[in-house]
């Protein structure tokens, strides 16, 4: 007993009852999914960053430090740090009488001592034009930036769809417990009633035993019930991420307005941010087209450069330095019909993705209008189960009266009870249903079941 309670004892302090609000709170603030997903919103706004960024252009410092004797690095050298004297020409003897300057072979300046080089610049690059390519580059992040937001907020409301399974599955299954429950107390009185009518020889032994199968029966019954609601807990746990949970609270009825079906098919292509998501999606590879483009045009760019060289390290010295200015104009005049082929690719995949947008309106139009057949089915099974169940409660306390005055054997009395029963389990089933029905109906409008 102690050993029990040493295992119980966590469900018994952190274990509590959650509403389906509750559980819906939970599962949106804490399911791992959705933070993933989210995650994919903040890469999309990064994406938009770069893109932005490639207008300010780039800055950028640089050390070079190289050692050489190669005589046109060497010469290279100090040229650019103003360095270069007449010696370094080879400029260092009067030629003998008769030699031509241009025979002579410059000793100091083909074969120059190893010099140590440190240069220090700094360089902004900015393009001017390119063609658009930049522009376009950002309409298409700032869609795929909105498709992201658009996609997180569906996952968010099917989730919520998930939850509701979830959570009503598990009040479904407490009904189950309950009703078994209920029936586990008649069938044990039928095998008491059954005894004492076999001991005061009213009935036979067979009456005793039908009532004992039966009856374990509903034992099995009651374990399947168990199991259900353990699993339905178990799914629970897992989307909102919070194993203390142990119990539900009542079921969650979903309201629905149903008025003209044509409108909530217009309010659904108005709210679906599955739908919102496509649409960027159809924007973003039309924006392509454009981007495929920007190769017919041509591209300008400005580079601004100053540095300093010199052979020791602190060269930051204004008899060193050097300023450079360009502006470079690049025309791709053919590449093969390479750039033609991608904007045609690109035109096919916009063509394409447009056809899958008209397919999903098509698609959502016949959802909803589904959706509300189903629940409006949903509702009506409903109601006549309620009925049924109210009957076969009525008709099993009849045949419990008619057998005590031994007008019905053990067979009839329990094939009321079955029938009580499984009139029962169909009400508890077609609930469920039901708010199912109501939550899909919801979702495909683009509401939330918060």
């Amino acid at each position: 007993m102690k050993k029990l309670l040493f295992i119980l004892s966590p469900l018994l302090l952190f274990g509590y009852t959650v509403d389906f609000e509750k559980s819906l709170e939970k599962t949106v603030e804490m399911n791992k999914g959705l933070k993933a997903k989210k995650l994919s919103i903040k890469q999309s706004s990064e994406d938009l960053n770069i893109a932005n960024g490639y207008d300010y252009g780039s800055l950028v410092f640089n050390e070079n430090i190289s050692k050489t004797n190669h005589a046109g690095y060497v010469f290279g050298m100090k040229t650019a740090s103003r360095e270069a004297k007449m010696k370094d020409f080879g400029f260092t003897a009067i030629p003998p009488s008769g030699t031509l300057v241009g025979d002579i072979a410059p000793e100091a300046l083909n074969n120059p001592e190893s010099r140590t080089n440190y240069e220090t610049k700094i360089t902004y690059s900015v393009p001017l034009f390119t063609g658009f390519k930049l522009e376009n580059a950002k309409k298409m992040a700032k869609l795929q930036l909105l498709a992201q937001e658009a996609k997180y907020n569906f996952d968010e409301k099917a989730l919520g769809l998930e939850v509701l399974k979830a959570y009503n599955g598990a009040v479904a299954a407490k009904e189950f417990i309950k009703a078994t429950s209920k029936a586990k107390e008649a069938t044990s009185s039928f095998v008491e009633f059954a005894h004492e009518l076999f001991n005061e020889g009213l009935v036979t032994s067979i009456d005793v035993k039908q009532a004992k199968v039966y009856d374990m029966g509903v034992d099995a019954s009651m374990i399947e019930s168990k199991n259900r609601y353990d699993l339905a807990m178990s799914y629970l746990r897992f989307l909102t991420s919070d194993k203390h949970i142990t119990d539900v609270a009542e079921f969650k009825n979903i309201d629905n307005k149903i008025t003209n079906v044509q409108q909530l098919q217009q309010k659904a292509h108005e709210n679906r941010e599955d739908f919102s998501w496509m649409k960027y999606n159809t924007q973003t590879l039309k924006a392509k087209i454009e981007l495929e483009n920007s190769e017919f045009y041509p591209t300008i760019g400005v580079q601004i450069e100053y540095g300093y060289n010199d052979n020791q390290l602190n060269n930051i010295n204004s008899e060193h330095d050097y300023y450079m200015g360009a502006i470079a104009l690049s025309y791709n005049l053919f590449d093969g019909f390479i750039s033609s082929s991608k904007k045609e690719k690109a035109k096919i995949e916009y063509k394409k993705i447009k056809y899958y947008y008209e397919y999903m309106k098509d698609g959502i139009k016949l959802e909803v209008e589904k959706n509300i057949l189903t629940l409006d089915a949903k509702q009506k099974i409903l109601n006549q189960k309620i009925k049924a169940n109210n009957l076969s409660d009525e008709v099993l306390e009849q045949s419990q009266e008619l057998y005590k005055n031994h007008l019905i054997n053990m067979s009839n009395l329990l094939l009321q009870q079955a029938n009580q029963q499984k009139a029962n389990a169909e009400m508890i089933l077609a609930k469920y249903e039901k708010s199912l029905a109501a939550g899909r109906l919801k979702v495909s409008l683009g509401e939330s079941l918060k």
